[in-house]
C-alpha cells in the first residue's frame, strides 16, 4: 500500500494532488514543501564548501548541512501536519448544529480545529525563519559557484514563510481566545519580517561578492 506521507510520495505524485479537485493537499502542504526545499538547497550549498578555499569556515559548514536537513525533515513532516490540520477543521465544520448543544458543540470544536490550523503553519514559518538564518550565515562564507543556490534558497524560504502566514491569518478569525488570536498574528507578522530580512542580507551578500568573517558557532548557541 502506498505511504499517504507526502516525504514518500513522488514530486510528481504531489504535483498530481495539488492539481486535483481534493481540498487537500493545499497552499499550506505547498508551502512546507517549499520550505523543505529551501532547506535542501541550504545543506547543498554547505556541502558543496567542503574545499580549501573555504578551510576557515569548516565547523560552519558541517554544522549548516546537519542543521538543514533536519530543518527539511521538519517541513515535510509539517506538509502532512498542514493537510491533518485542515482535514480536522473540515470535520468540524461537517458536525450537526440542529439544537443548541450541537451547535455550542460545533462550534466548540471548530474554535479548536482552528486553533490547530493556525498552529501548524505558525511552526512551518518559524522553520522558514531558521532556514533563512541559516543561508544568511552561509552567505559570504560559503562556495562562490553555488551562490546563486543560497539566494534561490532564501527567496523560496521567504515565500513559504509568507504563504504560511497566509494560512495561519485565515484561521484566527474562528478562533475562540482572542487575545491569543493577536498574539499570534503579531508572531507571524514578526517572523515573516525576519525571514524577508535574513533573505534579503543574503541577495545583498551575494550581489556584492562579498567575503565574510567567520562566525563564533559557540556564541551564536549562547
Amino acid at each position: 500500500m502506498p505511504s499517504s506521507r507526502f516525504a514518500d510520495q513522488s514530486l510528481r505524485s504531489f504535483v498530481d494532488a495539488l492539481a486535483s479537485s481534493e481540498p487537500v493537499p493545499g497552499g499550506g502542504s505547498a508551502a512546507a514543501v517549499a520550505a523543505s526545499i529551501a532547506a535542501g538547497l541550504v545543506a547543498m550549498v554547505a556541502a558543496l564548501s567542503d574545499r580549501p578555499r573555504y578551510v576557515q569556515h569548516a565547523e560552519l559548514h558541517r554544522t549548516a548541512v546537519v542543521r538543514a536537513r533536519e530543518l527539511a525533515d521538519r517541513a515535510l513532516a509539517l506538509a502532512d501536519e498542514d493537510a491533518d490540520a485542515y482535514a480536522g477543521f473540515a470535520a468540524a465544520l461537517k458536525l450537526p448544529r440542529a439544537t443548541e448543544a450541537e451547535t455550542a458543540t460545533r462550534q466548540s470544536a471548530l474554535a479548536a480545529a482552528a486553533r490547530h490550523a493556525a498552529e501548524v503553519p505558525l511552526r512551518t514559518v518559524e522553520a522558514c525563519r531558521e532556514i533563512a538564518t541559516a543561508a544568511e550565515s552561509l552567505a559570504g562564507r560559503s562556495n562562490v559557484n553555488a551562490a546563486s543556490d543560497l539566494v534561490v534558497a532564501g527567496l523560496l524560504a521567504e515565500a513559504a514563510a509568507r504563504a504560511a502566514a497566509r494560512n495561519v491569518e485565515v484561521n484566527l478569525p474562528s478562533v475562540a481566545d482572542r487575545g491569543w488570536a493577536e498574539e499570534t498574528a503579531a508572531e507571524t507578522a514578526s517572523l515573516v519580517g525576519e525571514t524577508a530580512r535574513l533573505a534579503g542580507l543574503v541577495r545583498d551578500v551575494v550581489e556584492r561578492g562579498e567575503a565574510r568573517s567567520t562566525v563564533d558557532l559557540a556564541a551564536t548557541r549562547g
